[in-house]
This record gives structure tokens, C-alpha cells and sequence, in this order.
């Protein structure tokens, strides 16, 4: 049997070596459950299997697989379809995947879009209501005072008389 390597890098990502692939590719950003099992269907890959216990051939395979999946996985289970920019469809992993969805979120801020205008306010975009969620940062509605305890009073002085001297 082979030794159990206990880190092993696939796809830029240093993976732990005790956890099987199946839970192990889904650590890699942008790979999810479906996505996983894709991969070890894909290349016939026992899902149980220990990482460590890969060869270099099958690393090699997965980042094959991982590096343009396009041609291997059905087109609805990729993570950017009709890209903005391109037109192709696409599958973003780990720095990618960040840097574009931070461009998409800047690209709606600056067309000034309604998505665009709640995320620059911090609010949030899919209808949920907001009267008592959502309240980080600044207080909003009715915020109840301190109450102060009245000082005693100082018992008052005969009042004077109006009037002239006497």
C-alpha cells in the first residue's frame, strides 16, 4: 500500500490528505457537492478513497479535469454561464471566483442598478424584509432614552410680596 501523504495540493489549494475526495475537492472553492461528485464520476475515482492515497496520475487527472471542465461536465453545473464579458461558459475556482464576483458587484454599483444600490448600502438584495433584521451599523426606528432620576428639589423661599415698601 502506499504512504499517506498528508498534504497534497490540487488545483492551487492545499488539501488535507486524511479526508476522502469526495469531501476533499469540495474544500477547493467553487467546487461544490455536485461538482465533486462530477469530478469522481468523471474519472472513475473511489469517492471513500483517502487524498493521500491518490497517485500522481490521478492528481494529475483531477486538476486536468478541474483546469478546463467545460468539455467533461454538463454545461447547467458550471459556476458562470453566459459570462459577462466573453459570452462562454465558464467554471470559476478558488482567486478567480473571488476577483470576478468582486468586479460583478462593482460593475452594479456603477451602472447604478437596484442590486447595485443595495449592496452599496448594505441592504439586502433578494426582498427580505428589513423592519427587524438587518440592523448592523447604524440604529434605525425608536431607540428608548435613558431615564434620568429627578434631582430632589430644594424647598423654596417664602415668595416676596409685590408691591411698594412698607
Amino acid at each position: 500500500m502506499a504512504e499517506l501523504k498528508q498534504i497534497v495540493k490540487i488545483y492551487q489549494d492545499y488539501l488535507d490528505g486524511n479526508k476522502s475526495v469526495f469531501k476533499g475537492l469540495m474544500k477547493i472553492k467553487g467546487v461544490g457537492f455536485m461538482f465533486s461528485n462530477a469530478i469522481c464520476n468523471i474519472l472513475e475515482l473511489d469517492k471513500d478513497k483517502k487524498i493521500g492515497e491518490l497517485s500522481e496520475k490521478e492528481i494529475e487527472s483531477i486538476n486536468k479535469v478541474l483546469e478546463d471542465p467545460t468539455k467533461q461536465v454538463p454545461v447547467w453545473m458550471l459556476n458562470r454561464r453566459n459570462d459577462y464579458e466573453s459570452g462562454n461558459n465558464l467554471h470559476l475556482m478558488s482567486s478567480k471566483l473571488k476577483l470576478n464576483h468582486e468586479m460583478d458587484i462593482k460593475r452594479l454599483k456603477q451602472v447604478k442598478s437596484y442590486r447595485g444600490l443595495r449592496h452599496a448600502w448594505g441592504l439586502p438584495l433578494r426582498g427580505q424584509r428589513t423592519r427587524a433584521h438587518f440592523r448592523k451599523g447604524s440604529a434605525v426606528g425608536v431607540s428608548k432614552k435613558s431615564q434620568v432620576q429627578p434631582a430632589k428639589k430644594k424647598e423654596a423661599a417664602p415668595a416676596k410680596k409685590a408691591g411698594g415698601k412698607k
